[in-house]
């Protein structure tokens, strides 16, 4: 009998014990809260973008004549150097146009020597009285006439022989090929772009910002660049081009950066973070405190948030609910006019389970 007694009071022992291990793991299960550390109306400072490295000195290679590509020496990571040629066109019509006007030449030249001998010959007679002076003076204009249609057609075969030369592409400059956009036989039209070419050893980042930040941007403004094919590495940057408009396509204002180290690393196309300091712009900041829409909830009382006082560790907080005192809605969330200090963490997400007083997991 005692020994039942024994196993009873044991296997009670277990069960107790084993609810307070229970009680204890659930204790500890605390919810997960996003956060955010309440600061001036543009957030942190310190920003980063994604940009393009590109090359310093991109041409876009194209004709100033249309025709039939007869000839196209353009393959992408070609090098080519200063007067290689690098497509050409079948220059039909310009041809034929420059024949008819060598042809006219040709024919204005022997009408100005006929008209000047004509006028030689009546002077020679107006001189020994054979002629009367009217016959002079429309010999002169006669002659006048056949020398502007000379010059003329001088011009115009100069300008036939130009338009000769638009068919033809040759590299401006030492540099690499970076795309070709057209293939040999292909009807090409004036302007159309038939290759890119990277010419020059400079990089340079190309960002879009958006509006809040855009007027935070100067110029000689640095920055730090960094990319993922060169990791461990931080590259210096200088801002040297700020477009004023808008790019309709990105909705971004484009802001071009320099590299100011020449390496070789960095080739076109790669993608960079590019991080800004805007304390840095010599602008006065906005001060005023903005936060998410998200971050803010309401009740009978009014406007609220929950402010979360951190413990020590920095992972765990307990929320404290706060009745704050909005203003205007921005871009980037309520004006808090009162209720919050800079520095405060707030929750971000999940208001309506939050609990005053309740502890939670910061992530």
């Amino acid at each position: 009998m005692k020994l039942n007694i024994h196993i009873i009071i044991a296997a009670m022992l277990i069960a107790f014990i084993g609810c307070k291990e229970e009680v204890k793991e659930k204790k500890e299960v605390l919810r997960p809260v996003n956060f955010q550390v309440v600061g001036s109306s543009e957030g942190a400072q310190i920003r980063t973008f994604s940009g393009v490295a590109k090359a310093g000195d991109e041409i876009e290679l194209s004709f100033r004549a249309t025709g039939i590509i007869t000839k196209l020496n353009a393959k992408v990571g070609q090098k080519v150097k200063k007067g290689d040629l690098i497509a050409k066109l079948d220059n039909v019509q310009a041809n034929l146009a420059y024949e008819q006007s060598l042809s006219a030449l040709n024919s204005s030249e022997s009408s100005m020597n006929t008209a000047k001998s004509s006028l030689n010959r009546i002077k020679s007679l107006y001189e020994k009285g054979s002629n009367s002076l009217s016959d002079l003076e429309a010999a002169k204009n006669a002659f006048q006439n056949a020398m502007d249609q000379y010059e003329s057609a001088k011009r115009n075969k100069s300008i036939q022989q130009t338009q000769i030369s638009y068919g033809y592409i040759y590299a401006p400059s030492d540099g690499l090929i970076a795309s070709s956009n057209s293939d040999l036989n292909e009807n090409a039209n004036t302007g159309q772009v038939i290759a890119v070419l990277n010419a020059g050893k400079q990089k340079n980042i190309v960002v879009g910002l958006p509006e809040n930040v855009i007027n935070k941007v100067v110029l000689g403004m640095h920055t730090e660049l960094s990319f993922s094919s060169i990791p461990n590495e931080q590259i210096k940057g200088t801002v040297i081009e700020i477009s004023p408009v808008l790019d309709a396509n990105s909705s971004t204002y484009p802001v071009k950066i320099v590299i100011e180290e020449t390496t070789e690393l960095v080739k076109p196309g790669m993608t960079a973070s590019v991080t800004f300091n805007f304390g840095e712009s010599g602008i006065e900041q906005d001060k005023r405190i903005i936060i998410p829409v998200k971050a803010v909830g309401e009740d009978g009382k009014g406007n609220f948030v929950f402010i979360i006082n951190a413990d020590a560790d920095n992972k765990t907080g307990i929320v404290k609910k706060q009745q704050i005192t909005i203003g205007e809605l921005t871009n980037e969330g309520f004006i808090v006019e009162k209720g919050l200090e800079q520095g405060q963490l707030v929750a971000t997400a999940g208001l309506q389970t939050l609990l005053d007083g309740q502890k939670v997991k910061l992530q």
